[in-house]
């Protein structure tokens, strides 16, 4: 049986909510700026390399220092932050028909 290391899974979650915040708000700015860019393809392309890049990089650092347990932390932070993400921007969204 596989042992279960509570501190590294934390250590996974802690990191990992962490960085997916800083990802989330790097995403909004991304898209407020290119709302206002008369290029808002290549700002748009920009921001989305450096968050990926930064995303992967961190989490591939978390899985070779803290392990799987750490690595499966990390995962499951990133999508319970992206589902309250999604969750804000559907209630801060304009209605239908709103002008």
């Amino acid at each position: 049986m596989i042992p279960f290391d509570w501190a590294a899974l934390m250590l996974g979650l802690a990191i990992g909510a962490a960085t997916s915040v800083v990802f989330f708000a790097g995403l909004r700015l991304g898209v407020r700026m290119a709302m206002r860019s008369s290029k808002p393809v290549g700002l748009l392309v920009l921001s989305s390399i450096v968050r990926i890049a930064a995303l992967l990089g961190i989490g591939w650092l978390i899985a070779e220092q803290g392990g799987p347990w750490s690595f499966l932390g990390y995962a499951a932070a990133f999508v319970f932050v992206r589902f309250i993400a999604i969750t804000i921007a559907r209630v801060n969204a304009p209605s239908r028909g709103a002008t």
